[in-house]
């Protein structure tokens, strides 16, 4: 064997090697990131197909989309981090919506917008109150009690409003405030976007930088060893729940702003959407780990694929047949990943 085919025997087991580390490298992205690949596709085939997917009037209506899921999707990512969920978010919204347009005109706009939030954090508050005087301390269990919160919240909502939707037109007061939250500017940037964009650094300060941060996500990984550890369990799980609740206020805020409307139903199936972004931004429902900046990816990936389906032209029921399979996807690619 002369030296020029000695030389070709030795190159051929590495390429072929290299062959076999590339292959492999793209199945575990395509396993780990199936669910963002496949949105990924879509929006470069609604590209392809609508034009007026990359219009400025478009990429703006994303941005105001954007807003109230990003903050219900902020506070649920505190939830499933440490080890719970939380379904109480759709009747928060709501109750929220309602009362806080219904006080405008009798205090005015700043004051309703403060007891607004404030009722948020109280329907947090509560929530994990009754998660911890039951005993309920597993994720299952959680849902269970905070589905039936969730419904008791927005029979309030019903109750407060009379079953009625409350329209801003009908206020009487000034509601300079809310026309800035709703349809304002900064820039290039929504004013939503821009309150988003504080939330967003408060709470990634609040997650990486301090202890409750951190016991909240030693609670999330294992409840029994945490609190043999020291960590304070209690006081996390108060914290997870009432940040949710907050965060859910915030968004219901940002949404009535928005549609000029509130509604004893408007929250409807923003439980369902932010659990999605959650999971599909990478954090895990097992508890322990994840990032509120990873969920900031989920929102933006569940917010371009209903704008690709709505320029698509599918039917609302089909949108939700989609995201309820994607959500599926989600759970199942995760229980993979950590089995």
């Amino acid at each position: 064997m002369n030296a020029t085919n000695a030389s070709n025997a030795l190159k051929a087991p590495n390429e072929v090697s290299a062959g076999f580390s590339i292959a492999r490298f793209l199945r575990s992205i395509l396993r780990e990131y199936l669910v963002v690949v496949a949105i990924v596709w879509l929006v470069l085939i609604t590209v392809v197909v609508e034009p007026n997917f990359m219009t400025p009037a478009n990429m703006l209506n994303i941005m105001r989309q954007f807003g109230p899921l990003v903050m219900v999707a902020l506070g649920m990512t505190f939830v499933i981090i440490g080890g719970f969920i939380d379904l109480s978010v759709a009747g928060t919204i709501s109750l929220v919506a309602v009362v806080t347009v219904t006080l405008i005109d009798p205090i005015g706009q700043v004051p309703a917008i403060m007891v607004g939030l404030a009722i948020g954090a109280l329907c947090g508050y509560v929530n994990a109150k009754l998660v911890l005087t039951s005993g309920a301390l597993t994720q299952a269990e959680a849902l269970f009690i905070t589905f039936g919160m969730s419904t008791v919240y927005s029979a309030i909502a019903l109750m407060y409003s009379g079953g009625s939707t409350k329209h801003m037109r009908f206020i009487k007061g000034d509601v300079s405030v809310i026309e800035a939250i709703g349809q304002g500017s900064v820039g290039f940037f929504s004013v939503s976007f821009v309150i988003f964009l504080v939330c967003l650094a408060v709470l990634w300060v609040f997650q990486t930088q301090t202890r409750m941060g951190r016991a909240i996500c030693l609670t999330g990984g294992n409840k029994t060893a945490a609190h043999l550890c020291g960590v304070p369990v209690s006081r996390s799980i108060v914290a997870i729940y009432t940040i949710s609740g907050f965060m859910a206020a915030v968004g219901a805020i940002i949404l009535f702003s928005r549609i000029t409307t509130a509604s004893p139903v408007i929250g409807a199936g923003y439980e369902t959407n932010a659990i999605l972004a959650v999971v599909v931004g990478g954090t895990t429902l097992k508890g322990g780990t994840g990032s509120v900046l990873r969920t900031v990816l989920g929102v933006l990936l569940v917010i371009l694929m209903s704008n690709c389906l709505n320029l698509l032209g599918v039917t609302p029921y089909m949108q939700v047949v989609l995201k309820g399979t994607i959500l599926v996807l989600a759970i199942w690619l995760d229980n993979r990943k950590q089995s």
